[in-house]
């Protein structure tokens, strides 16, 4: 019954969410793509061949950070194929990035939640295995491929203390679609007890992927080419300004930063922020906001910025590393308002002091031992933010020393990659001598 419920109101909120696609599609026209695939069409045939694992990411992040795993998939099963899906235009764009190139992985959408979608889905693609990241727990999805005793891992899975509360509330629809995942490979302990404790079972503890996501070489000299750039084109006699990076905001934060950016303006030597929004579609509106405070800018894609700016907007994708790179502090994004806040791994991993605020529920384990590395430092608001940052540029001691942390930080957690292969590969070979066994007794 509550399953049913749950589809009876999906099917009662389709017409809104067809409306939202059309909304968004104003900003980014890829949201009119490919409607067939969301309720489980699509008109491509596709080669069965091949044994088939399936990975949803829903977008850039879980894209991204799945990265080291679709690695280790492709070397440990050089006779499958790959699906990887998505829900977001941005994420689809990234796989095509990062896969393109691959001719061993699909791409598509995955379908709303319904029932018939769903089949539908399974039925084209026929995955012998399919693997969800991080929190992407859907109800007719696990209901259906139970049904069809497809094996459905949740891996680098993660589940903060306030959804733990909301799936509690709803605990006679979830606990059965939990319950229903072959294995749950968890970032940490606290993530693994609540997803226990909400019913999942076969729970083992493998670590952050985002981890095992090392920067791009070529990422990190273009961030310090841009810097060597920015040195050589400062004003005559005058020493290298400071650069720091707002990275990943999202919509409320960049007003707050850019009135920290104001006041800094007072400094006998201003620095330069390079502000990186977290959804591309909001790059205009925030560039809108940085030109009505008066604030010289320059964007990404109109080249190095002019010694007279007080902006550098990053409105490009997949350049986070670079960023990383040419600053000499960071912002965490998500984090000043109650987002839940953003990776701030791959900040550590590149070498770049950081600085988070007080929302970070969404990357909890990570950025207590983070912080408690030496790799970042928590601000409770945009004063104690405007502080730290003056403190950091002028003291270069304490900055090489959080540069150094954080590599530190970054290297001594990985290895989630190799663990969550294991739990696949155990899954893997569970499910064939059940197949098996099943062969024998029909004989």
């Amino acid at each position: 019954m509550p399953r049913f419920l749950y589809t009876a109101l999906f099917y009662l909120a389709m017409p809104f969410m067809l409306l939202r696609l059309l909304w968004r599609s104003r900003l980014q026209p890829e949201y009119r793509r490919h409607w067939g695939e969301r309720f489980g069409f699509y008109p491509q045939p596709i080669p069965h061949d091949a044994p088939l694992i399936w990975l949803h990411a829903v977008s850039v992040g879980e894209t991204r950070a799945a990265a080291p795993l679709i690695a280790g998939l492709l070397a440990a099963y050089p006779g499958h194929r790959l699906l990887l899906t998505a829900m977001t235009p941005t994420g689809r764009a990234v796989g095509r990035e990062l896969y393109g190139d691959e001719s061993r992985i699909l791409q598509a959408w995955l379908p709303y939640d319904t029932p018939a979608a769903m089949r539908r889905f399974f039925s084209h693609f026929q995955p012998c295995l399919g693997v969800l990241m991080e929190t992407e727990i859907w109800i007719n999805l696990l209901a259906v491929a139970g049904a069809r005793r497809l094996p459905v891992l949740l891996v680098n899975a993660r589940l903060s203390h306030r959804s733990a509360r909301g799936y509690a509330r709803i605990a006679a629809l979830v606990r059965p679609a939990l319950a229903r995942l072959a294995a749950v490979a968890a970032q940490s302990a606290a993530d693994a007890k609540r997803l226990t404790c909400l019913g999942a079972t076969q729970v083992e503890i493998c670590g952050n992927l985002k981890f095992d996501a090392r920067p791009a070489p070529e990422l990190l000299a273009q961030g310090e080419a841009w810097r060597a750039a920015l040195q050589n084109g400062a004003l005559a006699d005058a020493p290298p300004r400071s650069i720091w990076l707002a990275a990943s905001t999202r919509e409320g934060e960049e007003a707050l930063l850019l009135d920290i950016q104001i006041k800094l303006q007072a400094l006998p030597l201003p620095p330069l922020l390079v502000l990186v929004p977290r959804h591309p579609q909001r790059f205009d509106a925030v560039e809108k906001l940085v030109r009505e405070r008066g604030l010289r800018l320059t964007r990404r894609s109109q080249g190095q910025p002019a010694p007279e700016d007080a902006v550098w907007l990053g409105d490009s994708m997949g350049e986070m590393a670079a960023y990383y790179r040419l600053a000499d502090v960071a912002f965490i994004g998500g984090s000043l308002l109650p987002f839940g806040g953003q990776n701030l791994i791959e900040a550590a991993a590149c070498g770049c002091p950081a600085l988070i605020g007080s929302h970070t529920f969404n990357f909890a384990q990570a950025s207590a031992n983070a912080i408690h590395s030496g790799a970042a430092r928590r601000v409770a608001n945009t004063t104690e933010l405007a502080t730290a940052l003056q403190t950091l540029f002028a003291d270069a001691n304490a900055r090489a020393a959080m540069r150094a942390a954080g590599q530190d930080f970054a290297t001594r957690h990985q290895g989630a990659t190799e663990r969550i292969l294991g739990v696949i590969e155990k899954v893997r070979r569970v499910t064939e001598r059940e197949m098996r066994g099943d062969n024998s007794d029909s004989h």
